[in-house]
């Protein structure tokens, strides 16, 4: 919704919004902007008389913003379907799906395209270091979005991504996740056929090799050509480095070039090579778009270096579901080596993690890490404790948010390297911590 706001306001529009928690990286950077953000979803921000509200899928009725909108008849849409009505439809749309790696991979293809020369105008869900801003709008007939499975608004049930009408479209994973909104995987696979339904014949789908979900809803029907990533007849990579910073890539036997990059962890390599595939498929050299990527620096909150104090480094990073916190972990474990300590602390923010969807992968999805910290306040509606003995690990579920500050920086002798995972601002706990940690 903030990527949204910035090219609304960019196509001369005088835009305003609201949300209940304004956190950083967003609330800065629409502030920036000259985007002015009322706190709260009371009624009386729309003295102003807006001439259309965009609603987004937080807004649920019974709230006084709403029911105001609705009795006063203030015409208003969807975050996505005011993309594809004002925006989207005279573009060539490059987009990005999948359960994990959406922002990155979003964040990866639209720096290719810029480092090529393609100008791309682009909404990603974070905020891109190489660009320092979520969103952009361009003359450039490309445009690179992050496209999300989620619904849309309480008027509109449809996945977000169903608005988009891609040219090329990434199908990054699939999971079941969002569990307010899904009962199950079968019904996320329906909305990703939906969407496939929406590529053009002349257009391509990019998708990891042999990955059981997504072929799946290839068998409903596809009507594009399909390139697979990953096998070795086709685009594939080798870790030079065990680390993923350094990789080799090949197309079947042919070697391609050698990457040396910023980023690390083994599925961040599998998104450079969806990035750099989708990038060829609208006519990037590959070996270019590859190399392109020695110069992409990671989104805000995915692997974010938050401090060092005490000879204790503090990381950031958005993981919230069990598979992206085993993959963020042991990308993390891959970096800093076997022998040094690594704390894990993780806060279940989303909707999903509330109701304990997925909480029987969530124990394994730490063994990467030497000690793990749960932040568990009263809106976790599971039993969290359960997790303690079913762990690899040493768990420990904390209720109390300054028992946790202690308890972590108790845990996390010089040399040791502290991963805060969440998808919100958990507190602001990473200065909290660096300040902790330079008191001792």
């Amino acid at each position: 919704m903030g990527g949204i706001a910035l090219i609304a306001q960019k196509a001369g529009f005088k835009v305003t919004g609201s949300d209940k928690n304004v956190y950083p990286p967003m609330c800065t950077e629409l502030e920036a902007a000259g985007i002015k953000i009322y706190e709260g979803y009371d009624a009386e921000q729309l003295d102003v008389k807006p001439d259309l509200i965009v609603v987004g899928n937080v807004m649920k009725r019974g709230m006084s913003v709403i029911e105001r909108m609705l009795n006063e008849r203030i015409p208003y849409v969807s975050g996505p379907q005011w993309l594809e009505e004002h925006y989207l439809l005279n573009k060539k749309v490059l987009a990005v799906a999948g359960t994990h790696g959406k922002t990155t991979t979003t964040a990866m293809l639209a720096w290719i395209l810029e480092a090529n020369n393609l100008n791309p105008g682009f909404l990603v869900g974070g905020i891109p270091e190489n660009f320092g801003y979520s969103a952009r709008a361009t003359e450039s007939p490309y445009f690179v979005i992050e496209a999300d499975e989620y619904d849309c608004a309480f008027f509109d049930k449809r996945s977000k991504f169903l608005h988009y009408h891609p040219f090329v479209q990434i199908l990054n994973n699939l999971e079941f996740d969002h569990a307010d909104i899904f009962n199950s995987l079968d019904d996320i696979k329906k909305q990703f056929h939906h969407l496939v339904r929406t590529v053009p014949g002349n257009g391509t789908i990019v998708m990891p090799y042999a990955y059981p979900a997504l072929e799946d809803v290839l068998k409903m029907g596809v009507w594009t050509p399909v390139k697979r990533i990953g096998g070795k007849d086709g685009l594939h990579a080798k870790l030079i480095k065990q680390d993923g910073s350094v990789f080799a890539v090949y197309n079947g036997a042919e070697f391609i070039c050698e990457v040396n990059a910023q980023f690390c962890g083994e599925y961040n390599v599998s998104n450079a090579l969806m990035a750099a595939a989708a990038a060829a498929a609208v006519g990037v050299d590959l070996k270019k778009a590859l190399l392109s990527l020695e110069t992409y620096k990671m989104p805000k909150r995915r692997m974010e270096y938050k401090g060092c104090e005490g000879n204790v480094v503090v990381y950031d990073d958005f993981a919230h579901h069990p598979t992206a916190i085993k993959l963020t972990l042991n990308g993390l474990r891959a970096k800093v080596g076997k022998d040094k300590r690594i704390i894990a602390v993780f806060e279940p923010r989303s909707n999903s993690m509330k109701m304990g969807a997925n909480k029987e992968f969530l124990a394994e999805s730490f063994a990467s890490a030497d000690e793990a910290f749960i932040y568990a306040p009263k809106e976790v509606v599971w039993d969290v404790e359960s997790l303690e003995e079913k762990s690899p690990t040493p768990l420990h579920v904390e209720h109390d948010f300054d028992v946790l500050l202690n308890k972590i920086v108790s845990a996390s002798p010089a040399g040791s390297t502290v991963l805060v995972m969440s998808n919100g601002g958990f507190n602001g706990i990473h200065q909290k911590l660096l300040a902790l940690l330079k008191s001792r």
